[in-house]
């Protein structure tokens, strides 16, 4: 069986550091922060983190009252990035609607926020006489997924993969099978989540929340750096619009890089804690699944969440696979881990970088740790003719994946 060329003809952003795709890429080469203090933490008692990488300036009511009614946040920024992609795609309602287009988009769980407020009611009043039907629409575990779905009329296959960080790197790679397979023509890929205090109250339970620059958020986080403390949480969504090179031809849609290689993995040794070991054989296989030689590879963009062990264990990985010299940066120094949405954020940046020829170094990267020295670690903008970029995500329960980014070159 023949596979289909896969490419991306699409690409929507809610961060951080703005609304939109270019906006998105614009804050990272200016080296801008999206971090900030929280006020609100404070009052959560043992909490260690104070700030948190928050969406700004999301209008919810520019969304219909009735799909804004099932949708938390995260299902609002997904939309709101998926209308970015589709837009930029050229996706008219026709084919939006008549089953060629699917979708694969997750979280890490469904809306915190919601499920906060549902047993805030249930656990007071041990009744569920004033709980509101919309409420189960926001806490499932495809909320983003069916909001998303149902409100832009698509027919074809839904996906929600949960794979926490994971997640959108996971997604754009499904997405990139199911058109390679020929099973639809486009899909929409990407990941989607809203901060909760309970988010960071999870790394800090585990000790691998930044606490140390409480007082000064846009020093933190700190990938690679020997003064790294641990993740900053964030929100925001990323949305893909992978499509088949025939489809892509037939409509006059324009290529802006094609997807040559996925691979997801599982790290049995550890359920925290990463080894180097599977993280290397994980980017192989996507090598193998791209034939693309290693020393095809300009750059990695790294997961590097700024935890002491991911960080050292994900140097290792690329330093044994690729040698000293390969070009590698993290971006969470500029956008702390947006979780679910980390893949699909990233890497609309890895194809940023590939079509203006400019990689993007790591944000508050001043002193690089002696155990993450192994590769060539990026602390000030270059460029350079770039053609393939492997781009790396490694979740909490050992997931790990890796996807392969080339220039579109018309010669396919």
């Amino acid at each position: 069986m023949r596979l289909k060329h896969v490419v991306i003809t699409g690409l929507g952003a809610i961060s951080p550091l703005g609304t939109g795709a270019d906006q998105l890429f614009t804050a990272l080469k200016a080296g801008q922060s999206g971090i900030d203090r929280v006020p609100e933490l404070e009052k959560i008692g043992g909490l260690g983190p104070r700030i948190a990488g928050l969406v700004r300036n999301v209008d919810p009511k520019q969304i219909p009252r009735k799909n804004r009614r099932s949708m938390s946040r995260m299902s609002i920024y997904a939309l709101l990035a998926a209308q970015e992609a589709l837009a930029q795609g050229m996706v008219d309602d026709i084919t939006r609607t008549q089953g060629r287009l699917g979708i694969v988009l997750g979280s890490t769980v469904g809306s915190a926020e919601t499920m906060e407020a549902f047993f805030k009611e249930y656990l007071q009043s041990k009744s569920i006489e004033h709980i509101k039907s919309m409420m189960f629409f926001r806490i499932m575990g495809h909320s983003c997924a069916a909001n998303v779905a149902q409100s832009l009329g698509i027919t074809g296959r839904t996906l929600a993969p949960s794979a926490a960080c994971s997640t959108g790197c996971q997604s754009v790679g499904l997405g990139y099978e199911t058109i390679a397979l020929g099973r639809q023509d486009m899909m929409l890929c990407g990941g989607a989540d809203e901060f909760h205090p309970l988010t960071a109250g999870t790394f800090d339970i585990m000790h691998a929340a930044s606490t140390a620059y409480n007082e000064t958020p846009d020093q933190t986080p700190r990938p690679f750096d020997t003064d790294r403390d641990g993740i900053v949480c964030s929100e925001g969504a990323g949305i893909l619009l992978l499509e088949s090179l025939d489809s892509a031809q037939a409509r006059g849609a324009e290529i802006l890089a094609e997807v040559v290689g996925f691979a997801s993995t599982s790290d049995t040794s550890n359920i925290a804690n990463p080894d180097p070991a599977p993280l290397t054989d994980c980017m192989q296989a996507a090598l193998d699944d791209a034939h693309t030689d290693i020393t095809d590879v300009d750059y990695v963009n790294a997961h590097a969440t700024c935890t002491i062990f991911g960080d050292e264990a994900e140097c290792r990985a690329i330093a044994k696979l690729f040698g000293p010299d390969i070009a590698v940066s993290s971006l969470k120094g500029h956008l702390g881990h947006t979780m679910a949405a980390s893949g699909a954020l990233e890497l609309i940046a890895c194809v940023h970088m590939l079509r203006t020829g400019t990689l993007i170094p790591t944000r508050n990267l001043d002193n690089p740790a002696p155990e993450c020295s192994g590769v060539r670690l990026l602390r000030q903008v270059e460029h350079a003719a770039i053609n393939t970029i492997i781009k790396n995500n490694f979740a909490l329960g050992g997931v790990n994946c890796t996807i392969a980014l080339r220039r579109y070159t018309h010669d396919r």
